[in-house]
Parts: C-alpha cells; structure tokens; sequence
C-alpha cells in the first residue's frame, strides 16, 4: 500500500520555501543546501546535466552500440573498433575515450543510427589522434549529434625519447650508435632523451702509451683504460682529448716519455708510464707503470699503475727486479688486464726482456670491428729490452694480448711500438744504440641507445 502526504508546504529551519501549490514548483533545499540521497537510493526523472557515467568496469575492445548518459573507454591495441550510436532523441549524450593511446595505429569509427546526422553529416565519424576523448549530444534532426567537447590528449606518461649526438666516426651496431675519436674532436649532443629511452652514455676512454727505454730500457706502461656505463649527458658539445703515445728514446737525447691523458666529460684516463733506463732505473708512474730498467744489477721498481686513482682501476704496475747482476734485461710495461713482468734473472747474451702487462678485450660492449689490436685488446704493456751482451740470438719479446711494442733483442735491434690509437706502451731497446718503441696514441669510443 503506497501512503501519500499532502501538505501546502515543507520548510527547513531557516523557513525557505520547498513547496508552493499555486505555481506547481517544487523546490527541495534553499541557496547554498546540499540535497543528499539516502545510502543506495537512486534519483530518475532529474534530467542530465550534460555529464556521462564512464563505464570503467566495462572497456570496449570490439563493436559496441552505446547507451545514452555512458561513456565508454574504448581499446583499439589490438585493431580497429566500431561504436554504433542509440537513436538520438533531444538530449541524448554518449562519450568515447582513448584507453590505450592507439587511436592513430587503429581508429575509434563511430557509426550514426541509420540516417541520424553526425555534425551535420550523415556519415560516420573516424577518431585517429592517440589519447583522443569526444562527448557527443543529440540536438535535433537537422544537426543530429553535436560535439560538444574534445579533447587530443597525447600524453602517455613519457614517451620515449632517445641520445641523439654528432662527432668522430659514427658507427651502428644493432640498437646502439657508436662514435670512434683518434684525435681531437667534440661529441655534440642534440636531444639529451629520457629515462624510457636513453639518457646516458658509455664511455670508453684510453690514454696514449709510454715509450720504451734503451740499454736494456724497460717497457713503456699502457695508457689508462676507463669503460664507464650510465653517464648522463646534456644537449652541449664535449670537447674529446685523444693522448699521444710517449716517445721512444733514440742514441742521443732527448730521453723517452710518458703517454698523454685522453679525456671525455668527467672521464679522465692517465697516459701510460715511461720505461726506465740502465742501471735499474726506475720505470715512470701512469695509467699503468713503466717497467724497470735492466743492464747494471741495480735493483729496479716498476712504475705504479692506476695513477692517479679512480675506480674501477685504469691500470696496473710495471716490473720490478731484484738487484741481482744477472738482471740484465729490462722489465715490460704494465698493461690494463696484468702487471708487466721484470726481466729474467739470466746475464746470457741475448736474453729477452719481460713481458708486458696483458691488455683488455672490451669486445663485449665495444665490438671488435671498432679496433684494438689483436681486434678488440687496448692497453698493453711494451716488453722489456734484451739484454744487450752479446749477437741479436734471441727473438724479440713478443706482445701479450692487446700489448704495445716488444722489446728490441741482440744488439742493435730496435724495439717495437705501440699500435695507434690502442694505447700500448713502447718496447724497451737492448743497447745504447739502437731506438726504443714509442707509445701507441690513444683512443675514445661513445655508445648509447638509440632505438629500442
């Protein structure tokens, strides 16, 4: 049984006027009320207001025939989607949206009821732009459905963006771009990216080798070797520092000298140490030492490597020896991957000096076909000069892997140096007069990301 009351007028507390009989308005509430439903009661026969119910719990991934006072989001990842219109009558009102930001790669069609107009047109409306929402009100039968609101909202979080640079020569390998400096230049970045792209660098950064010492002269240490991931970058130019390989010594002065720095951005790498020269001298700090000199039994110390000091090490010592007479020969320079190794404790004519210190391979993250010698090795250390007693008897001191000039044998040999832009340290020479190996020059390589 439904029960009605009849009254001429309900008021609130401050006597507003709810109710009036004679102009049939009813008024619920007063300026500045708030009119609240009861928990779970619903309201009909309000009207709209020009404002949908978005259907969250509903996404539309396939053809659709929409409601009037719903919207729809709507999900083309997958292909193309078709929402059919209602039969418009005045004050119908749908909306659509973009779920998936793909509105560009598969369109939103929107399909009018039979002959119903669409702005005017009687013909189907194609939303293509990604992020695109649009709310549509039937007006009448001469304009159909109106667009009231649109919206081309691209935004996708962050959209991926990568390192875009200029300088050296480029090469690409798969996703990345690398840039190879022999020399002097300027890595110019022109779009720095994002996170979800790339927005750092890899930077491989080697110094020049050091040159080789005579007189049973120890081997020059490699240059400094530094590969450093995930440094950011800025749109600016960084200038590129390429260091020179030290200089061998010859008969007459001047003497051998150290390898040059190399340097990109905040990364700086120390040329390689000179060898040391007769009578036990002592080989010259740097990336990686040079090795101790031979030809006197004095006793010789290797140049300290990884100076100065950085994380991981870009380095390591050259040879030392005891001051046994017997040493003779000198020691070799240190490398990137191992110390150089002091001369043999052996004064028979010819004997060879020790070995320089291993390079590195960084083929792994830096492709061989970019260089290095043998293909992919940088930073070697430059084998120690022969003793110089007696005849050229005994072969030259070859190079460890990736490793600068050999040491120079017998008594006139001259030593070999280090390959360009590897970073290996010379070879020490046997005697006084023969020419002891400079040091290879430098080498910087940059990756990044380019593409996904």
């Amino acid at each position: 049984m439904t029960s009605t009351i009849k009254v001429n007028n309900i008021q609130n507390q401050c006597g507003a006027n709810i109710i009036n009989e004679n102009s049939n308005t009813i008024t619920i509430g007063a300026s500045g009320d708030t009119v609240a439903l009861a928990s779970g009661a619903s309201q009909s026969g309000f009207g709209r207001s020009g404002s949908v119910n978005w259907q969250t719990g509903s996404i539309k991934t396939s053809t659709f025939t929409a409601v009037s006072g719903e919207g729809y989001f709507v999900d083309t990842s997958s292909g193309a989607v078709t929402a059919n219109l209602p039969a418009g009558s005045a004050g119908a009102i749908v909306a659509f949206s973009d779920y998936t930001r793909t509105f560009t790669s598969n369109n939103l069609t929107v399909a009018a009821n039979g002959s119903e107009k669409i702005g005017g047109v009687a013909d189907t409306l194609v939303l293509g732009v990604n992020g695109q929402a649009l709310t549509l009100v039937y007006v009448d039968g001469t304009e159909g459905w109106i667009n009231v609101q649109n919206a081309e909202d691209t935004e996708t979080g962050t959209v991926a963006a990568y390192v875009t640079a200029t300088g050296g020569t480029i090469s690409t390998i798969g996703d990345f771009k690398y840039h190879k400096f022999t020399g002097p230049g300027t890595f110019t970045v022109t779009c720095a990216g994002n996170a979800k792209g790339s927005n750092t660098v890899q930077g491989l950064v080697i110094a020049g080798g050091g040159g080789g010492n005579y007189n049973g002269g120890g081997g020059g240490g490699a240059g400094g070797l530094r590969n450093l991931s995930c440094q950011p970058v800025t749109a600016t130019g960084f200038p590129i520092t390429v260091g020179a390989g030290g200089s061998g010594r010859t008969p007459s002065p001047p003497p051998s000298t150290s390898g040059s720095n190399s340097i990109f951005s905040t990364i700086t790498s120390a040329g390689g140490g000179t060898g040391g020269s007769a009578a036990g001298g002592t080989g010259a700090d740097g990336g990686s030492g040079g090795g101790a000199g031979g030809n006197g039994g004095a006793a010789g110390t290797g140049g300290a490597g990884n100076t100065p000091p950085v994380s991981p090490p870009q380095g390591n010592p050259g040879g030392s020896h005891s001051s046994n007479p017997n040493f003779n020969a000198g020691s070799g320079g240190g490398g990137h991957n191992s110390a150089g190794a002091a001369g043999p404790n052996n004064g028979s004519p010819g004997t060879p000096g020790g070995h320089g210190g291993n390079g590195t391979d960084v083929s792994p993250s830096f492709p061989a076909p970019l260089g290095g010698t043998p293909a992919g090795f940088y930073a070697g250390g430059g084998g120690g000069g022969a003793n110089d007693d007696g005849p050229a008897s005994a072969s030259n001191t070859p190079n460890a892997p990736g490793g600068g000039g050999f040491g120079g044998s017998g008594s006139s040999s001259t030593a070999g140096s280090g390959t360009a832009n590897t970073g290996g340290g010379g070879g020490g020479a046997p005697t006084a007069g023969s020419n002891s190996g400079s040091g290879g020059s430098g080498i910087v390589i940059i990756k990044y990301k380019f593409q996904n």
